[in-house]
């Protein structure tokens, strides 16, 4: 078992590494729309969607992977209304290649988040 982090995406807010990669799988943790360099949220749930986004792919090549490599996504929103926004945003990373997906709408998320996103990926 391999334990992933970088400095190219958002410190660890607890007891928990930002990616496990085991026999050939990743598992990332939940990545929100901070900045790796301000260290601070970014605002509006589009910005909040791209940066959480990169911050998944910093993640992932940091594992030796990227996003094409994608098994299977948890979006966690926290307003469903707004799922369409979400949806559009995301497909624009996922067009030929699109993993397995669930969203589920939460009260909160943290640091006061709009929107979170796991991933579940292979090695390249």
């Amino acid at each position: 078992m391999k334990l992933i982090n970088t400095d190219k995406a958002p410190k660890a807010a607890g007891p928990y590494s930002m990616a496990v990669e085991h026999n050939g799988l990743i598992f990332c943790s939940g990545q929100v729309g901070i900045n790796p360099t301000t260290n601070e949220m970014v605002e509006g749930l589009e910005n909040q969607i791209h940066q959480t986004i990169k911050n998944l792919e910093a993640v992932l090549q940091e594992a030796g992977s990227d996003l094409q490599h994608i098994l299977k996504t948890t979006i966690f929103v926290r307003d469903m209304s707004k799922f369409a926004i979400v949806n559009e945003i995301y497909g624009s990373y996922f067009t030929d290649h699109k993993p397995a997906r669930a969203t589920i709408e939460v009260s909160n998320l943290p640091k006061n988040a709009l929107v979170e996103i796991e991933a579940i990926a292979t090695s390249k």
